[in-house]
């Protein structure tokens, strides 16, 4: 077996509640200029070849940064690399000019080409790109007929009326837009999960080589693991506020600060994302930590049970509130301080007052849940490859499985009715099916590929490919990736139709949510479970930060009803494989313990859990 790459840990140790982040944020040292990452890359590119359109530019021009974007998007190997050095491979599909844009973005951290380009174009023209339902055409025609420069620019010209009256809108697309405006207000001060925890990691391993942080660790919702973040917070014990607050806010991260005071500094850092950073004394730290971690109704119910020892607590110290209170003891760190009121530590992720207080109580209590960890993961499932839409190889996904330690990776590639995923047919998919049964000859006996489909759902509850199709697979991911506006009632019947195949393993993104971008679609949760528990079908975790889907808050009940959980990256390239780190925090904050989640048998094991289901209906 390859030596498994150990993960940094996914939640904090009870003694020290210091929270560890993933490894696939890996910032400079914070003396150093962060290096531009391959997204960017690709994003600058894809920018210009929108700002060229808008700009009236030649379209084989538009075409070739289009294409240099997907060129760098595809790419596997180190971007600094391919394009510096007189003997650099270069890029496949990147030519030369493009080639020296990425080295001077990789190099510089900026692009002169791209700066003097936005100089040229309204500043607030490429935030129309973030409108669902607009693209280039519509945005020059826009620009061109009503001088919409931004998306302020856009509702006014909307809320007069005159965008429906423009050729190829109509009253529809504008009420569609108006209404995508009305939600991007809703989210704008809001972050995903996975948009914060690069900033995270870079200030949290800033914070903790300085010389005069004795602990820190970030707090709040972030620690907490919630899928939506306001902000960042961290607690530093220090002897030297000032030194360690005026480090904070020199930080390269930092855009700019926005408060600063002895025991608090509020800055804003290059991402948009809010931070601040509370000092306080060594001996302080633990009551700060819990005071700026727990939800507002954990809190609470701390509090009240503070209150009935006759003690009274705050973001500082713990004392005694009533002169025959009992003698408060000495609180070194947070299990001392939950010790001390008669309870477990609480992990983090569970401090929501939804039960944790029950389950920690050590003298009648059940026992909080042992939580799964990332390393308990063995496997995954639910992962693309360039046969469908995926970035990478199956020979590149494989590797880097094993690479990570794993015993097993389930290939799921799209089926024919994605077409916009370049989905396969049954032709394609039996193709692969043969391709990774050779690979397995090769692979055997320390790794297996596991042969699947993520397989639409059709809009009455069939699926995309029959049965006799089904069968010569491994393992079967049944999604919804069209007709979302069903009712609550058939989009319920649709789901519970496909989950009564006995060929459907499991139910891939149960509601198909995309997080501060689209709601997900109406459909009977408790319905679902009851079906799942019913049919043996397993339920997914979606660990792409963008759905973490099906919800933490639902996972206790589906948990107790005898369901069982496939933490799933969705992965669409070998980095993909990361955000299985989103995957168990979701998990460990739905109450999901190791035997919960099917990814974390041996391998064994797992090749009979994915046949339990055609096994029971044989």
């Amino acid at each position: 077996m390859p030596r498994r790459v150990a993960p940094i840990p996914a939640a904090p140790s009870a003694s020290t509640a210091e929270e560890l982040l993933p490894l696939r944020a890996k910032p400079a040292p914070p003396t150093s200029p962060r290096e531009i990452t391959r997204d960017e890359v690709a994003d600058v590119f894809e920018n210009i070849a929108r700002l060229l359109a808008l700009d009236g530019e030649n379209p084989f021009k538009v075409r070739a940064y289009q294409n240099g974007a997907r060129a760098v998007e595809m790419f596997a190997g180190n971007l600094r690399e391919a394009v510096v050095g007189e003997d650099a491979p270069g890029i496949p599909g990147l030519g030369e000019a493009l080639a020296l844009k990425v080295k001077e973005l990789v190099t510089t951290g900026r692009l002169d080409f791209y700066e003097r380009l936005r100089e040229r174009l309204p500043a607030g023209i490429l935030e129309l790109f973030e409108i669902p339902g607009l693209g280039d055409k519509k945005i020059k025609a826009l620009h061109d007929q009503l001088k919409v420069t931004s998306v302020a620019k856009l509702e006014e010209a909307l809320r007069a009326g005159v965008v429906a009256k423009l050729p190829g809108f109509g009253e529809k697309t504008a009420q569609n837009l108006l209404a995508a405006i009305e939600r991007r207000k809703e989210v704008a001060d809001l972050f995903r999960l996975g948009d914060v925890a690069a900033d995270a990691l870079a200030v949290h391993e800033a914070l903790r080589g300085h010389p005069e942080v004795i602990r820190v660790s970030p707090a709040g919702s972030f620690l907490r693991r919630k899928e939506i973040v306001h902000d960042l917070d961290f607690v530093v014990s220090t002897r030297a506020p000032e030194t360690v607050g005026e480090f904070f806010a020199t930080l390269p991260t930092v855009r700019r600060v926005e408060a600063r005071g002895p025991t608090k500094v509020s800055v804003r850092l290059a991402s948009g994302v809010p931070c601040d950073l509370r000092l306080v004394a060594d001996a302080e730290y633990p009551f700060a930590l819990q005071h700026f971690t727990g939800s507002k109704e954990h809190n609470l119910a701390f509090r009240q049970r503070v209150l009935a020892r006759g003690w009274t607590l705050n973001e500082y110290r713990l004392a005694a509130d009533k002169p025959d209170a009992a003698p408060v003891p000495k609180v070194r760190d947070e299990a001392g301080l939950y010790g001390a009121l008669g309870f477990a530590w609480i992990p983090p992720e569970l401090r929501e007052n939804a039960g944790e207080w029950e389950a920690a109580a050590l003298a009648e209590g059940p026992g909080l849940p042992r939580l799964v960890e990332l390393e308990n993961l063995r496997g995954t499932f639910h992962c693309h490859t360039t046969a469908s839409d995926g970035r990478d190889s199956l020979r590149a996904m494989a590797e880097a499985a094993r690479e990570l330690g794993f015993q097993y990776l389930g290939i799921a590639d799209h089926s024919k009715a994605s077409f916009q995923a370049n989905g396969l047919d049954a032709g394609r998919l039996l193709a692969q099916v043969a391709e990774i049964r050779a690979l397995n000859a090769e692979l055997a006996p320390d790794f297996r590929l596991f042969a699947g489909t993520e397989c639409d759902i059709l809009k009455d509850g069939s699926l995309d490919f029959p049965d006799e199709i089904l069968a010569q697979l491994d393992y079967v991911v049944a999604s919804v990736h069209a007709s979302f506006t069903l009712p609550e009632a058939e989009q319920t019947r649709r789901l519970v139709r496909a989950m009564g195949n006995p060929h459907v393993t499991m139910l891939g993104h149960a509601t198909g949510r995309l997080l501060l971008t689209r709601p997900g679609y109406a459909v009977d949760l408790a319905a679902i479970i009851e079906a799942a528990a019913a049919t043996g079908t397993i339920i997914e975790l979606n660990a792409s930060p963008r759905r973490l889907d099906l919800d933490w808050r639902w996972w206790h009940r589906a948990r107790d009803a005898g369901v069982r959980c496939a933490i799933n990256p969705d992965a669409h390239r070998t980095a993909g494989f990361q955000d299985l780190w989103f995957g168990v925090a979701a998990a460990r904050k739905g109450w999901l313990r190791r035997e919960d989640v099917v990814n974390c048998l041996p391998l064994g094991e797992v090749e009979t859990a994915l046949g339990a289901k055609r096994t029971r209906s044989s």
